[in-house]
């Protein structure tokens, strides 16, 4: 029995051993140091871009919002002009305004003068 109890306590160190050479390897070291700095450098490189991003769109959702504003009084002047009682002299209006329609007997007077 000692013989076989020295055997198992051999085997046991041997084992050991091993595990340590694995683990205790300059090469492996030097492995999980550069990939664990990569990782880490990714990750930095990903955080600051994601912030990079998130700026831009809530720039981006400014401009929007403005514009969405500015579309909204445009909407309420639209509403104020075609709730008027007068229609007759809203489409006057706009004819001669925006379509640049002149009544029959009505003279314009344009400045061609190149400025």
């Amino acid at each position: 029995m000692n013989e076989a109890e020295q055997l198992k306590a051999k085997k046991k160190d041997l084992k050991r051993l091993k595990k340590q050479n694995k683990n205790s390897h300059p090469l492996f070291k030097i492995f999980v140091t550069v990939s664990g700095s990569v990782f880490v450098l990714y990750c930095v490189c990903s955080i600051v871009l994601t912030q990079a991003e998130i700026a831009e769109k809530k720039q981006e959702l400014a401009v929007l919002t403005e514009k969405a504003r500015e579309l909204e009084n445009e909407n309420d002047e639209y509403r104020s002009i075609l709730s008027e009682e007068d229609e007759r002299e809203f489409m006057e209006r706009y004819a001669t305004e925006v379509l640049g329609y002149a009544y029959p007997n009505e003279r314009r007077f344009y400045d061609t003068a190149g400025n």
